[in-house]
Parts: C-alpha cells; sequence; structure tokens
C-alpha cells in the first residue's frame, strides 16, 4: 500500500534522510523510532508530500505521491499530526466532519454518506455522546481522539501518526494505541506512526524501522529491532533489553550511562 524507495529528503539543500527503502502493507503498523532529530517527522512529512525529495520517490496504492494533487493524496493518506491544536471553538462532530473534505467537491456539498462516514469515526473513536461539546471544553486526551477520528473519517487507506500518544497519561496512551491496532486489522489500514516509547513500540508494532546518523539503521520485527547492542549505540545511552514476563515482547529498561563520544 505505502512503499518508500531510495528517498533522500531534507530542508534546503540539508539532507536529514538518505537512502531510505521501506514500505507498509494494508493491515500493519510500522513504527519509526530514533533519536530527536533522526529524521521521523521529516520522512512522515515527505511521504505526505509536504516536503520535496532530493532522490527516490513514494507510492502510495502505485501512484506517484508527488503527481497527486492536495485533494487526491488526501483521499489516500490520513494524517494525525503531531501536538495540533484544533479550533477550540468547534464542537467534536464539526471537528470530526472535516475528515470528509476531500470529498466534499466545489461546492461543499455534504451527503448522506458523508454523515454516516463522520458517525461511523466517531463511534469507533468512542466520542459519540460527547459529540456536541466543545473542543475547548475536551481534556489532551479526548482531543487526540478527536484528530484520530477525523483521520478516519477520510476513508483513507493509509493513516500516518506523528507521536500520537505524547503528553497523554497511561489509560489514553493505551486507549489510542488500542484503538489503531483495532482500526488497521479491521480496515486493513496500512499504519506508518511515530513513537518515542519503545516499550510501547514493542507491544503495538508489527515491524519497527531505526533512524539514525542520517539512514534506516535497521528494519525488521520489534525483537529484530529492540536489541541492546543497537539502541545503546544509535540513541548513545546504555539500555537493557529484557522479555517482557507476560507478553515475552522486548522490555527496554535504562541504565542511565551516557555512552562515551
Amino acid at each position: 500500500m505505502l512503499e518508500i524507495h531510495s528517498v533522500a529528503v531534507g530542508y534546503h539543500s540539508l539532507p536529514v534522510l538518505e537512502g531510505v527503502t521501506l514500505d507498509v502493507k494494508p493491515g500493519e503498523i510500522v513504527a519509526l523510532i530514533g533519536p530527536n532529530g533522526s529524521g521521523k517527522t521529516t520522512l512522515l512529512r515527505a511521504v505526505n508530500g509536504l516536503i520535496p525529495l532530493f532522490s527516490g520517490w513514494i507510492r502510495v496504492a502505485g501512484k506517484d505521491v508527488r503527481a497527486l494533487s492536495i485533494p487526491e493524496r488526501a483521499r489516500f493518506m490520513a494524517v494525525v499530526p503531531h501536538a495540533r491544536r484544533l479550533p477550540q471553538d468547534y464542537t467534536v462532530w464539526q471537528t470530526v466532519f472535516m475528515g470528509r473534505t476531500p470529498y466534499l467537491g466545489w461546492l461543499g456539498r455534504t451527503s448522506a454518506r458523508d454523515q454516516e462516514i463522520s458517525r461511523e469515526a466517531l463511534e469507533k473513536a468512542h466520542l459519540t455522546d460527547i459529540a456536541g461539546r466543545y473542543i475547548g471544553e475536551l481534556s489532551g486526551g479526548e482531543q487526540q481522539l478527536v484528530l484520530l477520528a477525523r483521520a478516519l473519517a477520510q476513508d483513507a487507506p493509509v493513516l500516518l501518526l506523528d507521536e500520537p500518544t505524547a503528553h497523554l497519561d497511561l489509560h489514553h496512551q493505551t486507549k489510542v494505541l488500542n484503538l489503531i491496532r483495532k482500526l488497521a486489522r479491521e480496515r486493513r489500514l496500512a499504519v506508518l506512526l511515530s513513537l518515542h516509547d519503545l516499550n510501547l513500540v514493542a507491544q503495538f508494532s508489527d515491524r519497527v524501522a531505526l533512524l539514525g546518523d542520517g539512514k534506516v539503521q535497521r528494519v525488521g520485527r520489534p525483537n529484530e529491532v529492540l536489541n541492546q547492542e543497537l539502541l545503546s549505540r544509535v540513541y548513545r545511552v546504555q539500555v537493557q533489553v529484557l522479555p517482557h514476563p507476560t507478553y515475552g515482547t522486548p522490555l527496554i529498561l535504562l541504565d542511565g550511562n551516557e555512552l562515551a563520544d
């Protein structure tokens, strides 16, 4: 569904990432991890066509992203951005319904189908009971669910999320990621997301792409990428990786000792 091939991307004339090759299949969650400044958000922005490529190509459903108009991209890819401030005077329903914008046409006419899809998005995100409340009245966790519901209302086959659990408590982190996993399976969405919490990555992702030093250091299943030697080297801090006592997934513990330059 989503193919990234030999991509180099950056800002102005300075590359942030080079030689990135990665794919995301329908029903699969691929997590981007890496230190601050390693290029996770840059790659997501490139996938969404927001910044130009220096080289390589990105395709969604076989179509070159650069050849798609903005409305066409929005029909293929829905985005949940990091730390996006929502309009405080809009209701939850109005905000979620914005996800239908790519389908409304020049006159902005809505259909019964647009209404139905938006209601389904509210139900999937468990927001139906607060559909009439204003965004300014919601907690950070509730607003994150609204962003996710708005993306679902786009009814796109690819879902891009930039740190969807940032600033959320444990309850809302689990709620958001369980919903993403459920939707990926049920709707066969191709999900590419960035996460800082490596233990959440281990628990919720199907594959992991580790970014560092301007390139992809490794791609594989969580137990193939989240290993002690590799994480310690890329993050430049000593970690321990143990099997989770319940799930058997990698459990990453911070040693606290920085590695010498």
